[in-house]
């Protein structure tokens, strides 16, 4: 029964600070445009710099 003095606050102090967290993101815009960032893992990729193969980035000759 003494744990509940200890346990109550701490489970109260947690929902606060995930209330806080789930604030934080709501505000900051993490939940803006949903549906755009879904859809952008669909498109096609950029255009990247190509990465030398594994043997060659080993290569202590080579200089960057």
């Amino acid at each position: 029964m003494d744990i509940l003095y200890l346990l109550i606050p701490i489970s109260a102090l947690l929902v606060l600070a995930i209330m806080a967290a789930f604030a934080w993101a709501l505000y900051g815009g993490q939940f803006d445009d949903l549906q755009q960032e879904g859809e952008a893992i669909l498109g096609e990729d950029r255009e990247t710099t190509p990465v030398p193969p594994a043997a060659a980035a080993l290569d202590p000759r080579q200089t960057p």
